[in-house]
């Protein structure tokens, strides 16, 4: 591993200074990405800031019925929290499916967010990547893409965001509070995550220095019937080959309001628009969903070796949305 420095900050405007100012540093909370990359040379920050001590853990609900969720705050403390799994059960279920109990106790909200590509390619420093050397290739279009992008994906770049908390918060509209060198923002989970482009290299839409301090959960009545599902190669511990979040509110058989996104088909969550929009006003039935889910999914432009995640990605929705709906 390369040498690097050790700073820990004292305030989250100091930390943003310091990361600001030095191009080669990163934000170290749980580490449990970060520090895989620079042991496999991946990653190779001159400096680390270290955040833990300043960034909030509390998990707090709001007058308005929302949540704050400080960016701090444990994958097993958010999965385990009485309001997450009475109120927003998608969120529970992914993060207990995200990882060990090991890892969940460590990981934060914050880097869960941010975490990496596990693109195979990306993780091997012997071998091209857009992503790590804009202008090198993407060997994976040719090569062993069988996890990797069928929607949104370019020329450049075929790598899936391997967030399982990152799909459930983007069904459940939550927000991202970021601090920044002008100040502080929010922005949609759906925005946070970049497609690749011409541009692979960046994940997301932060600038260097960014800082997440904190998620927050809107007060959304339907998010009480909502749940996540994963497909995987074995039942515990690795990353989804295709994944389904939804929230679901049916009267008189009918759609009245959803909420859907999709995993590990794309660079960041694959918010459901156009099966949203399809299926409000729908029979609530497996057919609606299917065929909602199959519109959304008509952009995809599988590989040779990815094809298989449209039927499975197909089946997840409709299964999920299925068991959602009352009185079936």
């Amino acid at each position: 591993m390369k040498a690097f420095r050790y700073q820990r900050a004292t305030d989250p405007a100091a930390a943003v200074a310091t990361l600001a100012a030095a191009p080669r540093a990163r934000y170290l909370a749980g580490g449990t990405n970060l520090v895989d990359l620079m042991k496999l040379g991946v990653e190779t920050p001159d400096l680390l800031v270290d955040v833990n001590r300043l960034l909030d853990a509390r998990i707090e609900p709001a007058a308005d019925g929302s949540l704050r969720i400080g960016a701090a705050a444990r994958n097993s403390d958010l999965a385990a929290h009485p309001l997450v799994r009475h109120r927003w059960p998608a969120l529970s279920q992914a993060l207990l499916a995200g990882a060990s109990g090991q890892l969940r106790n460590v990981a934060t909200v914050g880097g869960n967010l941010l975490q990496r590509t596990r693109c195979p390619y990306f993780q091997d420093t012997g071998k091209p990547c857009n992503k790590r050397h804009p202008g090198s290739g993407c060997p994976a279009i040719e090569g062993a893409h069988r996890d990797l992008a069928v929607l949104g994906a370019s020329a450049h770049c075929i790598a899936t965001d391997p967030s399982d908390m990152a799909v459930a918060l983007a069904a459940l509209d939550a927000e991202v509070v970021v601090l920044g060198p002008r100040g502080e923002r929010t922005l949609p989970v759906t925005e946070l995550h970049r497609l690749p482009g011409d541009h692979p290299e960046r994940d997301t839409v932060l600038a260097h220095g960014d800082l997440i301090t904190a998620v927050r959960l809107p007060a959304l009545p339907l998010a009480a019937r909502s749940a996540y599902r994963k497909a995987r190669d074995r039942a515990s511990y690795a990353f989804a080959l295709g994944s389904v979040a939804a929230a679901l509110e049916v009267r008189d058989g009918t759609v009245h309001d959803v909420r859907l996104a999709f995993g590990a088909v794309a660079a960041r969550p694959w918010r459901a628009w156009t099966a949203e929009r399809l299926l409000r006003g729908a029979p609530a039935t497996e057919d609606s969903y299917a065929r909602a889910a199959a519109a959304e999914l008509s952009a995809a432009r599988p590989l040779r070796d990815n094809g298989y995640k449209l039927p499975l990605i197909r089946n997840l929705t409709t299964r999920l949305l299925t068991d959602l709906t009352p009185d079936h």
